[in-house]
């Protein structure tokens, strides 16, 4: 029988990116009718050459391809020229691209080779990010639309926000980012922290706003605050109630969240991010920022509380302090929307169909 080759190609393969690449190739390598390949640029940082060997398995064809991630004439046209060999080497018949820049470079050297379907997942478009100027974010989004009409594809969006900024663009499907409830459950043990604890994990990067972390933990100077990551702006975490971990592998990762009391996303904006639905497939209550990503997982007042200053983070996580039933209904609601909405198995079901179809 021949197989469905898929072809994912990347621009970063680190964090939420990295994280929904590493699970379709998981899920597929079951499929015996797919044949998995990951061309990714190794010159993005915080690139873990070492997880990724130990991430993907032998079914799944991985291949380094220099990408910039800044605009760059030279350095695109040489990336679209091997995508161009690489694309008709592999001779694919699903391509699916992930993250703006890929979207771009893979949709022009896909123009080469007309055989295969076109995806696209913007895994958090660059026009909603708070990093930068609005008129680049205008820019991004005129890119965004004349990439679309110009070569078109099929994007799939990972959450119902992204969804809805996708369907003005061009042709677009959901297809939710998911976790393994049943898998993730089995680190949901009894702790006793003797404190009441407050957690999160990602990159210390401007994305994940460590500065409005910061602000909420002097606020409550008797709880005990705990990041899991680093980067360059762990410095921006000076209240002496908080505690850096730096990175652990996933499974230890995993363990430190299920002993948070309360989990709390502080992020600038998102895709759809998995270590918030992983949390809730551990019970826990999410206080987060009500940006995209974020508030496609959160239903405010029913499994956390989605703020969008300081104070309220500081009403949403008083009322979880004082009031330990709401802590356990909240923390409940969460496993049960979860496991509703979230279910990487259903999920990739879908995205397998759509490969199908």
């Amino acid at each position: 029988m021949k197989k469905i080759k898929v072809l994912h190609i990347t621009e970063p393969f680190a964090a939420g990116v990295y994280n929904y690449v590493k699970e379709i190739c998981g899920f597929f390598d079951s499929e015996k009718e797919f044949e998995n390949y990951v061309i990714y640029s190794p010159n993005r940082n915080g690139t873990d050459f070492d997880k990724i060997a130990k991430d993907f398995s032998k079914k799944t064809t991985l291949i380094q391809l220099p990408m910039s991630r800044e605009i760059n004439p030279g350095s695109d046209l040489r990336a679209i020229a091997s995508l161009v060999k690489q694309i008709r080497k592999i001779q694919p018949d699903v391509i699916h691209l992930h993250s703006s820049k890929a979207s771009i470079l893979g949709r022009v050297a896909s123009a080469f080779y007309r055989k295969a379907k076109v995806y696209y997942t913007p895994n958090g478009y660059s026009f909603l990010r708070e990093d930068v100027s609005n008129s680049k974010k205008r820019f991004f989004l005129f890119v965004e639309k004349w990439i679309a009409k110009i070569f078109g594809g099929t994007t799939i969006a990972c959450g119902d926000t992204e969804y809805e900024h996708a369907k003005k663009i061009g042709r677009a499907l959901l297809v939710r980012n998911g976790v393994s409830p049943n898998e993730i459950s089995e680190f949901k043990k009894p702790h006793n922290n003797g404190k009441f604890t407050i957690g999160t994990m990602g990159r210390l990067s401007p994305q994940k706003n460590p500065g409005l972390f910061n602000k909420v933990a002097l606020d409550f100077p008797d709880i005990e605050f705990v990041w899991i990551g680093d980067g360059q702006l762990k410095t921006e975490l000076t209240s002496s109630n908080i505690h850096v971990t730096g990175w652990k592998i996933h499974s230890e990762a995993i363990a430190l969240v299920n002993t948070f009391d309360v989990y709390i996303q502080t992020s600038l904006w998102e895709g759809l991010p998995f270590t918030i639905i992983e949390a809730m497939a551990l019970e826990k209550p999410i206080v987060a920022t009500n940006v995209v990503g974020n508030k496609d997982a959160v239903e405010h007042g029913h499994n956390g509380f989605l703020c969008d200053n300081l104070e309220d983070f500081t009403v949403g996580i008083g009322e979880l302090y004082k009031n330990p039933e709401k802590l356990s209904s909240m923390g409940r609601n969460s496993e049960s929307r979860c496991r509703s909405l979230f279910d990487q198995h259903k999920n990739f079901t879908t995205l397998k169909e759509i490969y199908l179809t």
